[in-house]
C-alpha cells in the first residue's frame, strides 16, 4: 500500500500565544527584502500629478499677486503711449520683474539699445547671487533647466531656496515658475487691453511690487530664523544706500555676499580651533 498523499492539505495555523504574555519580537527581514511599510518615497519619486498640487500650495498666492502686478505693468504699457501688445511680449521674452517697468520708461523715451542693455544688466545682476543656491540640480531635464534660469525672478528664488532641496521636485520647482510667468503674461494682457479704459485712474498698482517682496522676506526669515543674516542684510542695504544711491541694489548684495563669506570663515576657523 502507498502512503497517502498529503501534499494538498492546508498546514495547521501557529499556536496562539497564552492570554497576557508579550507578543514576541518581529523577525527581521531578510537582506534582500524591503519593508514597504517603513520605507517613504524618495521626493524625485513621488508621482508627478501631486507636483503642481504642491506648487499651488506654496506659490498659488504668490501666483496671484504676480497677476495683479502684471495688470499694473499692461496699465504702465498703455500710459506710456505704446501699443498694448506690448505688454505681453515683453512679459512673455523678457520676464525680468523691475526691469520691464523700467524698460517701458526708456523705450518711451527713446534711450539708445547701449544703454538699455547695460541698464539691464546692471538691475538683473542680482541673479549672479542668486545662482549660488537656487536648487538648480534638483530639475533632472536639461530644457526645464534652461527654462528655470531663463524664468528666474525674485519670488521663485525666495519660495524655492528657502526650502530643503531634498523636499523639493524637479515638477514643483517647474510648476513654480510656470505660475508665475503665466500670471505674469495674462496680467498684463488684461492690463493692456482695459489700462486705457477702465483702469487708467486707479492709484497703487505700483507698489504691489514692493508689498509683496516685503511680504516673502518675511516668510522667508520664519521658515529659517536667522536674526544674524538679518542684521547683515540691512546693514549691507544702509551702506549701499549711504554711498551708492543710484546703484544701491547691486552694490547691497556683492556687500552682503561679501559679509557672508567673512562669516563662513571665521566660523570655520572657530571650529577647527575647537
Amino acid at each position: 500500500m502507498s502512503a497517502p498523499h498529503t501534499a494538498s492539505l492546508p498546514s495547521a495555523p501557529p499556536p496562539a500565544p497564552p492570554a497576557g504574555t508579550a507578543p514576541g519580537p518581529v523577525p527581521e527581514a531578510a537582506p534582500g527584502d524591503v519593508r514597504t511599510d517603513d520605507v517613504e518615497p524618495a521626493a524625485s519619486e513621488r508621482p508627478a500629478a501631486s507636483d503642481f498640487r504642491a506648487a499651488l500650495r506654496s506659490a498659488g498666492v504668490i501666483w496671484l499677486g504676480i497677476f495683479v502686478l502684471g495688470i499694473g505693468f499692461g496699465v504702465l504699457v498703455t500710459a506710456h503711449g505704446l501699443p498694448w501688445w506690448l505688454a505681453p511680449v515683453i512679459s512673455a521674452t523678457v520676464f525680468a520683474g523691475s526691469v520691464e517697468f523700467v524698460l517701458i520708461g526708456l523705450i518711451a523715451a527713446g534711450a539708445p539699445l547701449a544703454g538699455i542693455a547695460l541698464t539691464t544688466f546692471l538691475m538683473n545682476s542680482r541673479h549672479l547671487f542668486y545662482g549660488l543656491s537656487y536648487p538648480l540640480h534638483r530639475i533632472r531635464s536639461r530644457w526645464g533647466r534652461l527654462y528655470a534660469i531663463f524664468s528666474l525672478c525674485d519670488e521663485a528664488f525666495a519660495i524655492l531656496s528657502s526650502r530643503d532641496p531634498r523636499t523639493l521636485t524637479g515638477g514643483r520647482m517647474i510648476w513654480t515658475h510656470v505660475g508665475m510667468h503665466a500670471g505674469w503674461a495674462t496680467g498684463a494682457v488684461l492690463g493692456g487691453l482695459t489700462g486705457a479704459t477702465l483702469l487708467s485712474g486707479v492709484e497703487g498698482l505700483d507698489f504691489i511690487l514692493t508689498a509683496l517682496f516685503i511680504v516673502l522676506a518675511v516668510d522667508a526669515y520664519l521658515s529659517r530664523p536667522d536674526p544674524l543674516t538679518a542684521v547683515l542684510a540691512g546693514v549691507s542695504a544702509v551702506v549701499a544706500i549711504l554711498l551708492v544711491p543710484g546703484s544701491m541694489l547691486p552694490v547691497a548684495m556683492a556687500v552682503f555676499l561679501a559679509t557672508l563669506v567673512a562669516r563662513f570663515a571665521i566660523a570655520s576657523r572657530r571650529s577647527r580651533r575647537a
